[in-house]
């Protein structure tokens, strides 16, 4: 650990690069932190899901054990922590291992201490709490970063969500989220009473819920990252949401474009903004570190108002890391690590954040997560690899050459395929295929998806063969999990 206190980025870059802790990102895939292990030194990667087949360098898998099914994340980690060929692989490295997860539980603190660890993250009760979506609502309002008027509240009948709405003044055509939950399950468009009803058993008796005017809007993603010296703020990206090809999950999230015009100049301003609002009231709470927000934009007024908070890295995390800011400073991701590390920086924030907000500091790219949408079950026999691949010009897709590397794709021509799902798998409805990174943007400008979009989605799609099953087999076999692994 250096005892000078860092100033510059070459001093933060070599720091990494010279690193002799061992640091461990623990979970299904390691999506989410793709290529930080060649930012930063003695940074592994510790996987339940190989989706390299045994090629990536710093990629562990250990061989698969009886366990009991999986209900979440947290439950792949806590297997993945009390596999004897984790401890193993954790203890024959030495050194004073550090821990940063997607998710994780006080079992899974409890495990890593047990392993000698320490998380690099915020407390999973800090966690937690932050992630409640109305308590969202409530740190916006103090660090004034405005969420779409809205009411928070226990509903108990469709009678007295119109009671509490009229006391609201939120109207009747709304959109209601509980306080836990990924969006594509846990989102619900309320406009009638048999609206209502389909959704009942998962409002009523589930304590308060943020109940909102329902808007017409965009979706869009940033990530920051809150320090002790301030918060540094990524760009501003656009969400894929809700697309059939790639989601059966109406306002299930599927992807994201980063490109430097993706909203108007003052949009993207005033996100920022807000972002860095939030992030310093963070601080505030206690809490450190990386965060994502999501923000709604008005697509009449261009008002940006606050959506989500997950208090976490995210499925846009390896879009912020991997953009050309990311390149010539560094990746996001990186000042949290310094964070932690508890080595004194010095930066000057205001102007680090104003260089990343230069649209020549942005280039263009889009990635999307590829489920099966059918309703049915079979049990894949080929799947596509990981790596490159080319689409001829009669739309044709066709594997290229195998790369862990997503700056391998050389053109809009190309694209570089993550896969998840692998032969003798179950293909069920909403399984994740995999993810399609590729230049340029995936969607047109009115937010739908392009034509060069559909011609990947259904390429890299019709390369996975599966065996179907009897229908009286695809019920028990496998259920639909209420979580997703990204």
């Amino acid at each position: 650990m250096p005892k000078k206190m860092l100033k510059n980025m070459s001093e933060i870059r070599r720091f990494f690069h010279r690193n002799e802790d061992p640091i461990y990102f623990i979970s299904a895939t390691n999506f989410n932190l793709l290529g930080i292990d060649e930012w930063c030194k003695n940074f592994k990667y510790i996987c339940y899901i190989d989706c390299y087949d045994g090629r990536h360098p710093n990629v562990f898998c250990p061989s698969e054990q009886p366990h009991a099914e999986f209900q979440s994340i947290e439950d792949i980690n806590n297997y993945l922590l009390q596999h004897k060929e984790v401890i193993d692989f954790v203890k024959r490295r030495g050194g004073n291992p550090k821990f940063v997860f997607l998710m994780f539980d006080e079992e899974t603190e409890r495990l890593a201490k047990e392993l000698g660890a320490v998380v690099w993250f915020p407390s999973a009760e800090l966690r937690t709490s932050m992630d409640n979506k109305i308590e969202t609502v409530r740190v916006g309002n103090k660090a004034g970063v405005p969420s779409v008027p809205n009411v928070l509240a226990e509903v108990t009948s469709y009678k007295n969500l119109r009671e509490t709405c009229e006391d609201a003044g939120v109207g009747h055509d709304l959109v209601l989220q509980s306080a836990f939950g990924d969006s594509g399950h846990t989102t619900f468009f309320i406009k009638s009473e048999e609206d209502f009803r389909r959704h009942a058993d998962e409002i009523i008796g589930q304590g308060e819920i943020k109940i909102m005017k329902r808007i017409d809007c965009r979706g869009s993603a940033i990530e920051a990252c809150t320090t002790s010296t301030g918060t540094i703020v990524g760009p501003l990206m656009t969400e894929l949401v809700g697309f059939k090809e790639l989601t059966p999950y109406r306002g299930g999230w599927c992807g994201n474009e980063i490109f430097a015009t993706a909203f108007p100049k003052k949009v993207r301003q005033k996100a920022r903004e807000l972002t860095f609002k939030f992030g310093e009231q963070l601080r505030k709470e206690g809490y450190s570190g990386y965060f994502e927000l999501d923000f709604l934009i008005d697509t009449k007024t261009d008002e940006i108002w606050l959506g989500e908070l997950n208090p976490r890295i995210t499925g846009a995390s390896s879009m912020t890391n991997h953009a050309a800011f990311a390149h010539a400073d560094a990746p996001l991701f990186l000042f949290h690590l310094l964070d932690f590390s508890k080595v004194k920086f010095d930066l000057d924030i205001s102007e680090l954040n104003s260089r990343w907000a230069d649209p020549d500091m942005i280039d263009s790219w889009s990635q999307m997560v590829v489920k099966h949408t059918d309703d049915s079950v079979d049990i894949i026999t080929e799947a596509p690899q990981t790596g490159i691949y080319k689409m001829h010009d009669d739309g044709r897709v066709v594997f290229d050459r195998f790369d862990y590397h997503r700056r391998a794709v050389e053109s809009e021509n190309e694209a570089f395929f993550l896969r998840i799902q692998k032969p003798g798998d179950y293909r069920y409805e909403g399984a994740d295929l995999g993810i399609l990174v590729t230049r340029g943007r995936s969607m047109t400008k009115n937010f739908e998806l392009n034509d060069r979009a559909k011609k990947w989605i259904h390429g890299i799609k019709n390369a996975f063969v599966a065996t179907p099953l009897p229908a009286a087999d695809a019920g028990p076999v496998f259920s639909e999990p209420a979580f997703k692994i990204l």
